[in-house]
């Protein structure tokens, strides 16, 4: 049965509150790590940092990302804990914006930083705005509300901060609720082409009327492409493919060489760009068919070509007026993507090669960690007359599917076998398997760029030795879960924290496992398993080795 927007409402806000107090945290971080959680697999950003700020004389800011393309994400929240649905009004919402722009501002032109305690994190983050003046193309403003906004709200206001040109973007509560009923779809792209670009896209149909799939072949102009890649950023990347790009350099030298010498010859030297759309509206004109709307174009191939023609642009001020790029372009329906697009990309990309046990959540890997989630009881603990076990959420939204779809009996059966706090994502997994590889550096790139090294090193280990991705596995696996967030635990009860949770976690874990690598220990995960808890000894542990990279954090050695 669907929740209605109060009841999701009261749902939302009991699972915040009852991160804040799991976590021994406030409500305001925990509330916009829930909602950013969201932001992120919705694709409008690669990852999210806590970052409290508020002067209380209109400057603020509630957390950020850089991202790769020289762009900046910055959150302001809009929460006091109501316990109802109330409206957000164009005012307030004007007024947030402002804040926010604000801080970018005084960060970038009046040094910000130089007002605010070194060791805090609005410091770190104000000093970084400085120090990236000149590579920050573009501000995103992203407002996070727990209300709901007002109908009558007809403009969001700022398009320019300090020269930069600026994207607003409001999250509601009644966005939050989209999402769910969309059983965890991200939101798709509309992109009009007769709006964007004062013109169709010329098209030549390549496909039968039998066919299963619409396809036509399209010649897009370079600096279409630039522009659409500077409007919406990685969301226009297949999700995967998104991952797999940010781990190579943003510019393809070979591109990049033709784009400045040769940028007639741009169509007969470039492979093109292979591409999905969940809809398309095509429409006759004088010159033959053009497509006037496509409805959540997804590149599957030539990443890197979108890419490095918005970076050569920027970076060396190249004209695109003569760059043509072909594209194929299949329309495929939201209940056909999951089964096809996967195929279309694995097959599409040669350059750079994604397989599809790298990738996919239908990847051999993804499916076996499902399936051992869905029959491998916990040992009882606490006196409980069975176990648990530990969801594993192979594609997004399962879990909440699963409960959306039972009965009031069937959903108290379910939750007591699969309790809440034991489901976790294919990041999750990710972030807890490579901090122990030594590999805390990747944990804080963000989830996808993490994701996408530790996919490429499962990818290699599955050809080797695809038996070892058992049972042992798993068991050690959510042990490493139960060990992570423990320590995600106590170092936000710690006097000595202040901030920077994510870093102090990944290192302060990595450095455990450093250390009994060096002295011949073993840490005794087996145990962990059993108990379903961390015992004293290894709690212990943990405080030390946190206590030590926060102060490494904070206090740098020179240079």
């Amino acid at each position: 049965m669907e929740l209605t927007l109060e009841e999701f409402f009261e749902e939302f806000r009991q699972n915040y509150l009852a991160g804040a107090e799991a976590n021994q945290d406030q409500q305001l971080p925990a509330f916009m790590e829930a909602v950013a959680d969201e932001i992120r697999e919705n694709g409008d950003v690669e990852g999210y940092e806590y970052c409290h700020y508020d002067s209380g004389r209109g400057v603020r800011a509630d957390g950020y990302w850089f991202d790769d393309e020289g762009g900046l994400s910055l959150f302001i929240a809009d929460f006091a804990t109501r316990d109802t649905v109330e409206s957000l009004t164009q005012t307030e919402v004007t007024s947030a914006f402002k804040r926010g722009a604000n801080f970018f501002q005084a960060s970038l032109e009046r040094g910000l930083y130089t007002e605010l305690e070194e060791t805090s994190p609005e410091y770190g983050l104000a000093r970084q705005i400085a120090d990236r003046r000149d590579s920050i193309g573009r501000l995103n403003l992203f407002l996070v509300s727990e209300r709901r906004l007002s109908d009558r709200v007809q403009s969001l206001g700022v398009s320019s901060v300090s020269e930069r040109p600026t994207t607003t973007h409001v999250w509601d509560i009644t966005r939050l609720h989209a999402l769910r009923l969309s059983k965890g779809q991200r939101e798709p792209l509309e992109i009009d082409f007769r709006e964007l670009f004062g013109r169709g896209l010329p098209c030549l149909k390549a496909s039968l009327s039998s066919e299963a799939l619409r396809s036509y072949l399209v010649v897009i102009p370079g600096r279409y492409l630039a522009d659409l890649y500077e409007r919406f950023g990685a969301r226009l990347l297949e999700q995967n493919v998104r991952a797999f790009l940010q781990n190579r350099g943003n510019v393809n030298k070979g591109i990049r060489a033709t784009i400045l010498k040769e940028p007639s010859m741009f169509f007969a030297y470039n492979n093109g760009i292979t591409a999905t759309a969940a809809d398309a509206q095509i429409e006759d004109t004088p010159h033959g068919q053009a497509i006037a709307k496509l409805l959540d174009l997804q590149i599957v191939n030539g990443g890197q070509t979108t890419a490095s023609l918005f970076h050569t642009r920027r970076n060396d001020k190249a004209s695109l007026s003569e760059v043509l790029v072909q594209m194929k372009l299949s329309i495929v329906s939201p209940e056909e993507g999951e089964r096809i697009v996967p195929r279309i990309a694995e097959y599409a990309n040669t350059q750079n090669k994604v397989n599809a046990a790298d990738l996919f959540s239908n990847s051999p890997f993804h499916i076996r960690m499902e399936e051992i989630s869905r029959r491998l009881f916990t040992p009882a603990v606490g006196g409980a007359v069975r176990g648990t076990k530990w969801f594993y959420e192979r594609s997004r939204g399962q879990y909440k599917e699963a409960l959306n779809k039972a009965t009031q009996a069937e959903r108290r059966k379910f939750e007591a076998e699969y309790p809440k706090h034991q489901v976790f994502t294919k990041t999750d997994l990710a972030k807890y398997e490579n901090v122990w590889e030594e590999h805390p550096r990747f944990v804080n790139l963000g989830a996808q760029k993490n994701f996408s090294k530790f996919a490429e090193r499962i990818a290699k280990e599955w050809e080797h030795d695809e038996i070892s991705f058992n049972e042992f596995y798993f068991r050690r696996a959510i042990a490493r879960a139960l060990v992570f967030r423990m320590a995600q635990k106590l170092v936000s009860s710690q006097v000595w924290y202040t901030d920077y949770r994510a870093q102090i976690v990944a290192y302060g874990i990595a450095l455990l496992g450093e250390v009994a690598r060096h002295t011949g220990k073993v840490l005794d995960l087996t145990a962990v398993w059993q108990e379903q808890s961390v015992g004293p000894h290894l709690v212990e542990s943990l405080l030390v080795s946190t206590r030590f990279a926060n102060d490494e954090i904070l206090a740098p050695a020179p240079g």
